[in-house]
């Protein structure tokens, strides 16, 4: 299946400046591995030492937080909207 994947600012340097990518993945870690293999780097950038998704990164499956699906083992469709969005934290006092 092919999904759409929005990079984020901070991510596009490692798509060539692309703010959105065309992957074939079945589930959300098919994803991960279809943009490493296409970007070399980026899974570093949105997985931890243990393959899971880093706490402060984000990403939506059409709208909706795979945190609150199946993860990495989130399923796709073909058509699919993938968003990665980056937690910003801080601000003034």
């Amino acid at each position: 299946m092919s999904v759409n994947v929005r990079i984020p600012t901070p991510l596009r340097k490692l798509t060539g400046g692309a703010d959105e990518v065309s992957v074939e993945a079945a589930t959300i870690g098919d994803m991960i591995d279809g943009l490493e293999a296409a970007h070399v780097g980026i899974k570093e950038r949105l997985c931890d030492d243990n393959g899971e998704i880093r706490r402060f990164v984000n990403v939506y499956v059409n709208d909706e937080d795979v945190r609150f699906l199946d993860g990495r083992g989130t399923a796709l469709k073909d058509g699919d909207e993938v968003s990665i969005v980056p937690a910003i934290a801080g601000g003034a006092r």
